[in-house]
């Protein structure tokens, strides 16, 4: 004689009980898209920084670093991470 008990798989909830799931739900897909734009971002600001990093680094046997417009360079870099940080 089969089992008679069988168990579908499946539980009755009230509606506050599922309006709390899908809440949850929700809440956690807007969390995943914001974790992965964050991760974007980090990211490129990461490649922008690096290669000023690297650049900085080349010959440390000298002393001084010759860096003419500097003041241009750092604003157009600052632009740049500006835009990374609110794009």
């Amino acid at each position: 004689m089969p089992d008679i008990d069988f168990d579908f798989g499946f539980t009755a909830v009230d509606e506050n009980e599922l309006e709390a799931v899908q809440s949850v739900v929700q809440k956690a897909e807007a969390s995943s898209q914001t974790v992965q734009q964050l991760e974007e971002k980090i990211n490129r600001l990461y490649n922008a920084i690096q290669p000023l990093l690297t650049n900085l680094k080349k010959n440390p046997e000298k002393e001084y670093i010759y860096w003419p417009k500097r003041t241009a360079k750092i604003d157009q870099f600052e632009d740049t991470l500006r835009k990374i940080i609110e794009g």
